[in-house]
């Protein structure tokens, strides 16, 4: 006798149970995907400001679900703000980077009232720009995305010269490399 005939033919395993479990798991990501999204689960309390029309509703920003459709976001407001503008900055660049140098020009968001003392200040504050910026080195400065953590230091540098109860924000007008 061969083995061939001395066993039985024996039943493949199903592999519904297998399409079954991949295709739960598929439902359930992607049900827990949109429950966390939408802000079902750990949504919490919702922390943007809601106009007076969702108040009068009785909607508190709370996220309700009843509500949800009368709530409207209202911009933040901007208080007195005033912009100083900073005299433009030429750095030359080491020769071993591609551009030659960069033009820097930038102003500052100030709170009204303490315009007059920023502009005081503003050779401190070019002086500091200007000792940052030359520091840097050439290739990060080509790196298109550097530009949101050049602005950050720039900004926490300027408000450590400045007060950082003076300047609100640092406003890149001019950043280029030629």
């Amino acid at each position: 006798m061969t083995d061939a005939t001395a066993a039985p033919d024996t039943p493949k395993p199903s592999k519904l149970p297998l399409i079954l479990g991949v295709t739960l798991a598929l439902l359930g990501g992607g049900g827990g995907f949109y429950a966390v999204y939408s802000g079902m689960i750990l949504g919490g309390e919702s922390h943007l400001p809601v106009t007076a029309d969702a108040h009068e509703h009785g909607g508190h920003g709370e996220g309700d679900a009843g509500h949800d459709s009368e709530l409207a976001i209202a911009p933040a407001p901007l208080g007195d703000v005033v912009f100083v503008p900073l005299d433009p900055l030429v750095i030359s660049l080491a020769p071993t980077s591609h551009s030659r140098h960069l033009k820097f020009r930038a102003q500052l968001e100030v709170v009204t009232g303490a315009e007059a003392e920023v502009q005081a200040l503003s050779p401190r504050v070019i002086d500091v720009l200007n000792s940052y910026l030359r520091a840097i080195e050439p290739a990060d400065l080509e790196n298109p995305a550097i530009l949101a953590r050049l602005r950050a230091q720039m900004l926490r540098r300027v408000q450590v010269v400045a007060g950082a109860d003076r300047v609100r924000d640092l406003l890149i007008m001019e950043f280029v490399l030629n």
